[in-house]
C-alpha cells in the first residue's frame, strides 16, 4: 500500500491518558507497592507519625526539565490510599525550572510518606525521558525531520515511556510487534530462502497484512531496513511505507534521498542507528523524514524532583 499526499498515516501516538496507559500503570503499581511495603507496610512512618495527622506538600523540581507523568499521579496515590489528593500545577509537556512546583499533595501524612518514593520514582523517570526528548527535538528544529522513539524501552513501561516521549515533543514509533511490519536484516537472513530481496519481503508482508484491514480500509504500516543504496533501489520498487536507513552516514543518507526522488517514490526515509545529540542534526539535514532514537528511553536520566512540606 503506497501512501500519498498529506494524508499519510503514522504509527499510533501515545498522546493522552488512555485506558491502556491507565491499565499499564496500575499493573506496575501493584508490583511497586508490594516491593516497597511487603506485608508490614511503612514501619518508619507508623513508628513516628500519628495516624490522624494530615498534611500538605509540594512536588518540586530540583533542576530544569520537562514535566511528564503528572496525569498519572492520582493512580499512584489511589494505590496507597484514596484519601490522598493530587493537584497538578505544571502541565505534562511544560517546562519546569529549579524550585518550580509540579503539583501539590494533600491528605493523611503516613500514607503520603508511603506514596512519596513511588510517586517520585515514576514521575522522575518520565520527566527525564521528556527532558532528553525535548533536547533532541530542539536539535533538529527547522530541518523538517521528526524525532521518533523505538522499542528500546524498560520492560513493562512501554506505554508510559512513549507517553513521556510525546510530552517531550517527539513522535512514537510502533507500539509493539503487533501493530506494524518492520522487516529487519535478521528477518531476511533467517527465512531460509536464498536470494530473498528486501522488495520480495515487502511484497510478501503486504500480502499477509491484507487480512488486517480495518473498517476504513487502513492497513498496518510496512517498514523495511536497508544498509546499502543498492538495497534501497531494490526495495523502492515494492512501495514500502517507510525505509529505515540503518547506520548510514549523512552523506549516504543524502544519496538515499536523491535516489528516492529520482524513483518518484513517496516512501518516507528514516535514519536510525547510533544517533546521538551530537549527530542528530546532521542526520536530519540530509533530507530524511524521520530520525529514530533509542537513547530517548534507554539512556534518559531521571529528573531530580522531591517532596517538600509547606
Amino acid at each position: 500500500m503506497t501512501l500519498t499526499g498529506g494524508s499519510r498515516r503514522d504509527f499510533h501516538q501515545h498522546t493522552e491518558l488512555s485506558a491502556h496507559l491507565k491499565d499499564e500503570t496500575r499493573r506496575l503499581l501493584e508490583l511497586a507497592v508490594w516491593e516497597d511495603n511487603d506485608r508490614r507496610g511503612d514501619i518508619t512512618s507508623a513508628a513516628l507519625v500519628h495516624g490522624s495527622a494530615s498534611g500538605r506538600a509540594h512536588v518540586t523540581a530540583r533542576q530544569t526539565g520537562v514535566v511528564a507523568g503528572g496525569l498519572l499521579a492520582p493512580l499512584v496515590l489511589e494505590a496507597i490510599d484514596p484519601r490522598l489528593v493530587w493537584e497538578q500545577l505544571c502541565a505534562d509537556g511544560a517546562k519546569v525550572d529549579p524550585g518550580g512546583t509540579i503539583g501539590v499533595l494533600t491528605g493523611p501524612v503516613r500514607e503520603m510518606l508511603t506514596a512519596e518514593r513511588l510517586l517520585l520514582n515514576l514521575m522522575g523517570r518520565l520527566c527525564g525521558i521528556a527532558t532528553l526528548t525535548a533536547r533532541y527535538v530542539e536539535a533538529v528544529r527547522g530541518t523538517g525531520a521528526q524525532i521518533y522513539d523505538t522499542r528500546k524501552t524498560t520492560l513493562g513501561w512501554r506505554y508510559l515511556e512513549k507517553y513521556a516521549v510525546h510530552c517531550g515533543g517527539a513522535r512514537n514509533h510502533r507500539s509493539g510487534l503487533y501493530d506494524a511490519i518492520l522487516i529487519k536484516d535478521n528477518h531476511l537472513a533467517f527465512t531460509g530462502e536464498t536470494g530473498l530481496t528486501p522488495a520480495d519481503a515487502v511484497l510478501r508482508a503486504k500480502e499477509y497484512i491484507r487480512r488486517f484491514a480495518d473498517a476504513s480500509g487502513n492497513l498496518p504500516l510496512v517498514e523495511v531496513e536497508v544498509d546499502s543504496l543498492d538495497q534501497l533501489k531494490n526495495v523502492l520498487t515494492a512501495a514500502p511505507d517507510i525505509v529505515l536507513l540503518d547506520n548510514m552516514p549523512p552523506e549516504m543518507m543524502r544519496e538515499a534521498v536523491e535516489i528516492r526522488r529520482a524513483a518518484g517514490s513517496n516512501a518516507q526515509l528514516e535514519a536510525s542507528g547510533g544517533i546521538s545529540l551530537e549527530t542528530v542534526r546532521a542526520a536530519a539535514l540530509s533530507g530524511v523524514d524521520r530520525v529514530s532514537v533509542g537513547a530517548l528511553t534507554h539512556s534518559a536520566i531521571s529528573l531530580d524532583i522531591g517532596l517538600d512540606w509547606n
